[in-house]
């Protein structure tokens, strides 16, 4: 049996202020770039893994831009150790375990509201900043023949810099997914386009 997710009427609003104070204490300027169109549908968010930050990053977005109820999967064991985590929005999957349909089933549930934005990490592990080739693996494809509604599908990219100061910049790019086209591998090749345009725009800043 899953975990699922909770929004504690006093921790959930906490952490959405925590939110705001701790990404704007410990980077220097957060940069926001993309364009949307609120179409009043749930919102899957897609976005690298890069650290524990991840998070905490796309929450601060999702805040700043859409406004929408907040989710995010996590692995059983780290919602566990981090309980208070599942009265902000998250909730359990076990990868190798018959729950993980459970965990997708929940999923498709929650972008059935229109008020809920869902975060995944469709490459199911840390990976460095700078890798530019995702392999998704294939619960996201699964996961979106079992929603049965329109949503909207957006991706993300976190990146971060210091260029000449001691705390870095943060850098947030967002651009929706227009396709209906949910093949694994083109929705991979599309977010790994997105990706490498981000990593080229931002070298152009590091050589102005």
């Amino acid at each position: 049996m899953i975990v699922k997710a909770r929004h504690h009427p006093i921790v959930y609003p906490f952490f959405k202020w925590y939110t705001i104070w701790i990404v704007s204490r410990r980077f220097k300027k957060v940069h926001l770039s993309g364009n949307f169109h609120d179409r009043e549908l749930p919102i899957l968010f897609i976005a690298n893994h890069v650290s524990w930050w991840d998070g905490f990053w796309v929450s601060y977005l999702n805040l700043k831009v859409f406004k929408k109820k907040y989710h995010f999967m996590m692995l059983e064991e780290q919602l566990k150790m981090f309980s208070v985590l599942n009265k902000t929005g998250g909730y359990s999957i076990k990868k190798g375990s018959k729950s993980i349909l459970e965990s997708l089933r929940y999923t498709a549930e929650l972008l059935n509201d229109q008020g809920n934005a869902v975060l995944l990490f469709p490459q199911g592990k840390i990976q460095s900043l700078y890798n530019t080739s995702f392999q998704f693996e294939k619960g996201i494809e699964k996961l979106l023949e079992m929603v049965e509604n329109k949503i909207q599908i957006v991706f993300i990219a976190n990146l971060i810099d210091y260029f000449s100061h001691s705390v870095p910049d943060l850098y947030i790019f967002f651009k929706e997914y227009w396709h209906d086209n949910h093949d694994i591998i083109f929705l991979q090749n599309e977010y790994n386009l997105f990706y490498s345009s981000c990593i080229a725009e931002q070298q152009k800043k590091s050589d102005q």
